[in-house]
Order: structure tokens, then C-alpha cells, then sequence
């Protein structure tokens, strides 16, 4: 499979520029700065007026189907992720956490799991955001593939939540911005986010508590990945730990 890179898209960029770190083979990660100029990378949402945030209560079990373990990672090493440095943001592993850190303007920088490849699964990651502020944005990339197309989970700084969308160049947000109780408004904070995936549902937690599901029949297996987002001038910087997957039989 080819490899992914890990990727700071600068959003309405006149011209784009590539920056390799050091000599490395060409099947190999790059980190890249690109403009965006016909990809929306995150869909606008309308702006609804002020609701009483939601309260998670005890559900029944969401998760049907658990069985063994398929992946652990301590985050020990970084040799199967994308990793690299450019214009001051990275993506780097050290101290058993993988750190994101991303200093520019209204920019995503994201990074991708190499292997394995995984289609019904239940993955679970910490979220911890050490510098992080108001609609900036971090979370989880599932069933992404080599032409980038995946499902994105995103908190942002200021306690909402969302799912989108990325297939064939087009975005859209099948889970529009909502504000739940569940998630952190300030940093530092940690969150345990997790996702469900079997067949063409998949269903989304956080510290446990079931939020949301969607249901769609176009993207049915890929890799994982992590990403952070600014969405205005102030800098973001999160740390990911304790990724742990299972093998799901509906």
C-alpha cells in the first residue's frame, strides 16, 4: 500500500510549495504545505442559534460485537506513521505520545497510520490538547484511503462536536456542529475518543458515552489517522496516546 503523508493544508493560499525535510525515497512520507483553492477541506456549517448543551446519560450497549485485540500502540515508536517537520509544525513521536503541533493560520496538518488496514473495527484513542482555543479543532481520521477519502471526528476548543465527510474532493458534514457536555471546552483537557465501524454504520464515543451514528455505503475500510486544525491565528498543539483496536462481528 502506499504510504500517506502527513499534510499542512493551508486554506486560501495563492500557490502552493513543498518542503522535504531530508533526502528520503519517493514512495516515502513528505510534508507538504498546499492551498486549497477547489477542496473545501472543512465544510461551513449554518450557525443555529444558542441551545442548552446535551447531557450524556447511561445507554445501552453501543458496541455490540467486541472481540480480541488487533492493535496496541503505546506510541513507542513512530516508524508506521507519517511523521515530519515543516515552517515550524510537526508531527512527531516522543515520549510515548504522538504530538501535533501546528503553528500557522487557518491550516490542517493531519498524519495517517501506514498499516493495517482496517474495514469493521473499534478504535479508541486519548486526546490530550496542551494549547488549543476557541473553533480550532483535533480528532480522529478512520477508513481513509490512499486518494483521501475518510471520515474525520473532530472536538473543537470550544466543546462542540462533528462528523464529516471527505469523498472525491467534496466534503460535507453527515453530523453538523453540536455542543455536548461530554467535551472539554478548555485545555489542557483529555478525552478518550473511540469509534464503532461495521459494514456501512458507524457510530461515534467519547470517555465511554455513545453521541451519534451515520450510516453510509461509500468508504468501507482504510487506514487510521489523527489531525489538528486552526482556525483562525493561534497556534494548536495536541498529544495522542493509548490507541488500541478490536476486531468487531456484528
Amino acid at each position: 500500500m502506499k504510504q500517506f503523508g502527513l499534510v499542512i493544508a493551508v486554506i486560501g493560499l495563492a500557490g502552493c510549495a513543498t518542503v522535504t525535510p531530508s533526502p528520503i525515497p519517493t514512495e516515502t512520507m513528505t510534508a507538504t504545505i498546499a492551498s486549497t483553492p477547489t477542496i473545501v477541506w472543512f465544510p461551513p456549517t449554518a450557525t443555529l442559534p444558542p441551545s442548552p448543551t446535551v447531557v450524556l446519560s447511561a445507554t445501552p450497549d453501543m458496541r455490540p460485537g467486541l472481540g480480541s485485540t488487533l492493535l496496541e500502540d503505546d506510541f513507542s515508536s513512530g516508524e508506521v506513521w507519517s511523521l515530519a517537520s515543516a515552517n515550524g509544525s510537526s508531527a512527531a513521536v516522543a515520549n510515548g505520545r504522538l504530538v501535533l503541533a501546528l503553528s500557522q493560520p487557518t491550516s490542517f496538518l493531519f498524519t495517517t497510520r501506514q498499516l493495517p488496514i482496517f474495514g469493521d473495527f473499534y478504535a479508541e484513542i486519548t486526546a490530550s490538547p496542551s494549547l488549543c482555543s476557541g473553533a480550532d479543532e483535533y480528532g480522529v481520521m478512520v477508513r481513509v484511503t490512499e486518494r483521501m477519502d475518510y471520515y474525520r471526528f473532530s472536538f473543537s476548543c470550544d466543546g462542540r462536536v462533528r462528523v464529516d465527510r471527505i469523498y472525491q474532493g467534496a466534503a460535507s458534514s453527515p453530523i453538523p456542529w453540536m455542543k455536548i457536555g461530554a467535551i472539554p471546552a478548555t485545555a489542557p483537557s483529555s478525552s478518550r475518543m473511540a469509534v464503532w465501524a461495521f459494514r456501512e454504520e458507524l457510530r461515534f464515543f467519547v470517555n465511554g458515552f455513545f453521541l451519534f451514528g451515520v450510516r453510509d455505503t461509500l468508504l468501507y475500510q482504510g487506514a487510521l489517522g489523527v489531525f489538528v486544525r486552526t482556525a483562525g491565528d493561534s497556534a494548536i498543539t495536541v498529544s495522542f496516546t493509548e490507541l488500541v483496536v478490536r476486531e468487531v462481528d456484528g
